[in-house]
């Protein structure tokens, strides 16, 4: 799940969060995309490095967004430990913030006064408006606070039967496919798929069969967040007055409109539910069903005046949860998919821990794994006592043991970022992940591709060309 507003910014400089002492990939993974914000500074502020307390590097070209990319990134962690100024030519700085203790108070910063105007955000702004992700200041709080009760326990455990069947669709596929000689899959591309399903059940109640045939919803949404990036890596078409001009504006916009076009008409219709019913058997109904879902929320949310979200508040805010929920959870999960077909060994130490879960259990009785949590863990460490400790690239799982976290900072590791803006739909997002991943290990064993997966950021880490992984169904066990 997205880091909803977990960026950061500290004025004049852009800061970007990068953590040496985690060792782990979720720092691009992005279950919440990568904290950082944009600022400029001009150039008499050069003079600003010399404050710094540690040495810095040269100025820099602009590292293309691939793996050669990342291992430079990874190298300049390794070489300045602390926090430095990186210069992207003469006027693009960037403080980086490498030990927990220098993103202590950035993290803890009042939520408030954090800025939400850069470049990075206003193009995402056509589209999300004025959600959480966007915006800042007095409305941020309030909008904060009014959706809290969206991720509540006994909400969450509602939506697990969702993520079951999606699950189960997406299973099922693969096993068509398998039988059909097609054994290496792109986990991004059936994942993403999943994600989107379930977010459909979850915010809207809506079913699009997204992973069976073709959804115009579902593919404007795809679309924006490729046309995101892509307008991020084009300086030139930054100015709205020129990309709105491009095929790529207008695809933009017509893609905005559908999205939007969507979630209003469910608005409309739940509001006029709403209003027929009124507040009382409205929540009864919903309640014997058991089909409380995000937009209801929403439209019921009051704050200790009595004020309502409007209707644009909540669609900024359905937009919002759709855009960050689908491809962080499908990265996160694609990710320890790969790592435990590289590690065998520990593959099957979950697949053990899975059947001791659920025992004499239908898988559809999974409700919520958070005692599974030590046993599923969601990313990789090192050994705290190897030489391999400082190494991030090395595969343990281990390292999130109770006796390994106890002396580490609780900064070391923030895939959902920390502090007033950290995700406040980590639960959901875990919870996701815990289920689909156990049900993909009692079903099926993952296996690597012959080819290496190469790294690329973007809105989250994808890999070159797809995240290929070969799967064979497991004959044993509940089905």
């Amino acid at each position: 799940m997205i880091c909803l507003g977990s960026h950061h910014f500290l004025p004049p400089w852009h800061c970007l969060l990068c953590h040496h002492a985690t060792g782990t990939h979720l720092e691009y993974v992005a279950m919440g995309t990568v904290a950082a914000s944009e600022g400029h500074i001009p150039l008499p502020a050069r003079e600003r490095e010399r404050e710094l307390a540690s040495p810095s590097p040269p100025c820099c070209p602009q590292v293309k967004s691939n793996e050669e990319g990342l291992r430079f990134m990874e190298s300049l962690s390794h070489s300045f430990r602390d926090v430095h100024l990186w210069w992207m030519g003469p006027f693009y700085p960037l403080l980086r913030f490498v030990h927990p203790k220098f993103v202590a108070p950035l993290l803890q910063a009042p939520a408030t006064i954090l800025s939400r105007d850069m470049f990075f955000y206003k193009v995402m702004r056509p589209w999300m408006g004025d959600g959480l992700l966007l915006t800042a200041g007095d409305k941020w709080s309030h909008h904060r606070r009014l959706l809290t009760p969206a991720f509540h326990f006994e909400i969450l455990k509602s939506y697990v039967k969702i993520f079951n069947k999606s699950a189960d669709i997406m299973h099922a596929k693969w096993k068509r496919l398998v039988s059909e000689g097609s054994t290496r899959l792109d986990m991004f591309e059936h994942i993403s798929l999943m994600t989107l399903d379930s977010l459909q059940k979850c915010v809207f109640s809506f079913d699009s069969n997204c992973q069976e045939s073709p959804s115009e919803y579902i593919a404007a949404i795809l679309e924006l967040s490729a046309l995101v990036v892509k307008r991020q890596r084009q300086i030139f078409l930054h100015p709205d007055l020129l990309y709105y001009l491009t095929p790529d504006g207008r695809r933009f916009r017509r893609a905005c409109d559908l999205v939007h076009n969507f979630t209003d008409a469910i608005i409309q219709k739940r509001r006029c539910s709403l209003l027929t019913e009124g507040s009382h058997d409205f929540l009864k109904a919903k309640a014997k069903a058991k089909t409380l879902d995000f937009i209801d929320v929403l439209l019921l949310a009051k704050d200790e005046d009595g004020k309502e979200l409007s209707h644009e508040d909540i669609r900024a805010e359905a937009d919002t949860f759709m855009f960050g929920g689908h491809d962080t959870t499908a990265s996160g999960l694609s990710w320890v998919l790969y790592n435990l077909a590289k590690h065998p060994e520990y593959q099957e130490r979950c697949w053990q821990e899975v059947q001791e879960l659920l025992r004499d259990r239908e898988p559809k009785e999974i409700e919520c794994l958070e005692p599974a949590s030590d046993s599923l863990r969601l990313s990789w460490e090192t050994p705290s006592n190897s030489a391999a400790s400082l190494r991030p690239q090395v595969y343990n799982p281990f390292r999130f043991d109770p006796e390994n976290i106890k002396e580490r900072s609780s900064l070391a590791f923030i895939p959902f970022s920390a502090g007033p803006r950290n995700c406040m739909g980590q639960k959901f997002a875990l919870t996701e992940i815990k289920v689909v991943l156990a049900l993909t290990l009692l079903r099926f064993r993952v296996l690597p591709d012959k080819e290496e997966p190469r790294r690329k950021p973007e809105l989250i880490l994808r890999a070159e060309g797809g995240l290929w992984l070969r799967v064979e169904p497991l004959s044993a066990g509940p089905q």
